[in-house]
């Protein structure tokens, strides 16, 4: 069966298994799905396809994709982008939002989350609101991330930004990995 041609859809992801996966899934609920690793494979994938949507990977192996979010937008302002993330912030959220993504959903998330940040338009005024204060290890999470999105995910210029060793910063980042 052919896919719709609204229901085209470009995954920017370098984990080949759950790029694999995730487009297998996709491809189920009859999309037409390209898979790029990275900005510059996207480019060259929309010479040829025109996605209505588009799931991308925050992290990308040495670049961020909040570049691809930026291009995607710019490319076509209706594509309707959904950010995945296994590093999950306040700051990084609020940039793929300002840079035209729908949504922002952490990982581990499937095909139904995903498909269903693409229709969500409007925000939910009631969403849960936590009781706890946010804790000094979280406060220390958001400026580290609020710092990698500053820096474009380098390392070596967050961690002398924020007076951290490089090796002390490479560790808190793989301890809080979510994916």
């Amino acid at each position: 069966m052919a896919a719709m041609p609204d229901r085209k859809l470009i995954i920017v992801e370098d984990d080949e298994k759950f790029a694999a996966t995730l487009k297998r899934s996709f491809e189920r609920r009859d999309y037409e799905v390209v898979h790029v690793r990275g900005l510059d494979e996207a480019l060259t994938a929309l010479e040829t396809f025109t996605p209505r949507y588009a799931v991308v990977d925050l992290k990308l192996a040495g670049e961020s994709g909040l570049a691809c979010v930026r291009a995607l937008a710019q490319r076509d302002p209706d594509m309707l982008i959904v950010v995945l993330t296994g590093f999950a912030s306040i700051a990084t959220a609020v940039e793929a939002i300002k840079l035209g993504a729908r949504h922002y959903l952490a990982k581990p998330s499937n095909t139904d989350d995903i498909e269903a940040a693409f229709h969500k338009r409007d925000g939910d005024v009631d969403a849960t609101i936590g009781e706890r204060a946010t804790s000094i290890k979280n406060l220390e999470w958001e400026r580290i991330h609020q710092t990698l999105v500053e820096t474009d995910f380098n390392i070596s210029e967050t961690a002398r930004r924020l007076g951290m060793h490089r090796r002390t910063l490479a560790r808190k980042l793989e301890k809080r990995r979510i994916s």
